[in-house]
């Protein structure tokens, strides 16, 4: 067990060390628009960082995720590459479809510059798949190389940016994210040292559609877990406009670290995870999954007191005329109990039990919603945070529930055998 946990722990260091360079970079660059840029602007780069985040989730879903999970179930190499080759050219044209949906959207707020924002969304998802897919094929060296050129890259024009003063800021910022995925994309794929390959053969079409039975429950779950999760952001901005938004966003950009714990470790563990679910091996999965889970919420902890002692002194003016210890509180615990469903949420993907993660993201986005649309009728939009806290914790509950059904019984008959610990 200690060289196993080395092992996943090294590779944990490595991995992180990669979500922790473009989290960072992400995070600088909020800091710096936020104190530059007026609140209007600011909502408006805030919501299309929401779309972007939206994107990545459906381009997982659609490719990401099965590509891990099918990957770490080949049996060998072509079948491995088969499988990059699909779900690769899946993504590439969902990134456009993106990027386009994405530019039409912004463009309702800041005209001709949301062409740049649609560009840096299309790349972003394009990154995010390549990422996914290269850490199922155990290339983690290669993606926290693209990551690091990206952070690189990212804070040199950022640099650049500064310099012009605020003309056109947020048009330049948009330009600087999209170069700096752009740039991240060729330094990965240069390291992994392999032929990016994809097809829009009607035969690779064909084989896509095949999965559409799975993948269409999975569309579903993350339509409505991002209804559950980011619907507050779109039904705020929507109901009480960009800038009321602001402070909502400025405190959960606070917690963003924490997201990157949940979905380093949900990187790491799902391939393995996959694999040993193939072989009929659950056990030594599950109580290295526990072991992490508990590390995680622990830094989550700590983390969170830390950034609550500081929030008062923090200058930040999109927080003036709202209650910040109020969101500083509710982001933190929204945060926490997404850590603590990591998890399981992962187990019941890799089992493709996506009609009932479906199930209960529906009923905690109709729950949240309710929530959030009645909260900003009555209170301030900074309240609107009870909504999601509420939904987040329905969806803890459910999941360990299923996972509970599904797994416990060949868990314990895993602990039952003597060998259990060799």
């Amino acid at each position: 067990m200690p060289s196993v946990m080395r092992t996943f722990g090294s590779r944990f260091v490595l991995m992180i060390s990669g979500e922790a360079l473009q989290s960072a970079y992400h995070f600088g660059l909020n800091i710096v628009l936020l104190n530059r840029l007026s609140a209007r602007d600011y909502g408006v780069f805030a919501i299309a960082m929401v779309i972007g985040g939206l994107s990545l989730t459906y381009v997982r879903a659609l490719t990401g995720m099965p590509a891990s999970i099918w990957v770490g179930q080949s049996r060998d190499r072509p079948a491995a590459d088969g499988y990059d080759v699909m779900f690769g050219s899946a993504a590439l044209a969902l990134s456009v479809i993106v990027a386009m949906i994405v530019a039409m959207i912004l463009q309702l707020w800041i005209g001709f510059a949301a062409v740049s924002g649609g560009l840096f969304v299309g790349l972003w998802s394009l990154r995010s798949h390549l990422r996914t897919a290269l850490f199922a094929r155990g290339w983690q060296r290669a993606v926290a190389l693209g990551d690091l050129c990206f952070a690189v890259a990212g804070t040199g024009l950022t640099g650049l940016l500064l310099l012009r003063g605020t003309q056109d800021l947020l048009q330049l910022a948009f330009l600087a994210l999209a170069s700096a995925n752009g740039l991240a994309i060729i330094a990965t794929v240069v390291a992994a040292r392999t032929v990016v390959r994809v097809s829009f053969r009607r035969r690779t079409f064909r084989r896509y559609v095949r999965q559409w039975r799975q993948l269409g429950w999975s569309t579903i779950s993350v339509s409505m877990a991002n209804l559950q999760g980011q619907g507050m952001a779109l039904l705020v901005a929507g109901i009480a406009g960009p800038a009321a938004y602001a402070p909502i966003a400025a405190a959960l950009l606070l917690f963003v670290p924490l997201r990157l714990l949940g979905a380093t470790l949900v990187n790491m563990m799902q391939p393995v995870l996959a694999a040993h679910l193939s072989e009929g091996v659950t056990g030594k999965v599950w109580r290295q999954a526990l072991t992490w889970t508990t590390l995680i919420v622990g830094v989550g902890l700590v983390y969170g007191a830390a950034i609550m002692t500081a929030l008062p002194f923090m200058q930040i003016h999109a927080f003036e005329g709202a209650p910040v210890r109020v969101l500083g509180y509710l982001a933190w615990a929204i945060q926490i109990v997404c850590l603590l469903y990591v998890m399981p949420r992962c187990f019941l993907e890799v089992a493709k039990a996506f009609r009932a993660l479906a199930i209960i993201n529906i009923v905690g986005a109709f729950v949240g919603m309710s929530i959030v649309t009645v909260v900003l009728h009555v209170a301030p939009p900074a309240w609107a945070l009870v909504g999601a806290l509420v939904s987040e914790t329905m969806v803890l509950a459910a999941c360990w529930i299923v996972v509970r059904s599904i797994f416990i019984p060949n868990i314990i008959a895993f602990y039952a055998k003597d060998d259990a610990f060799v």
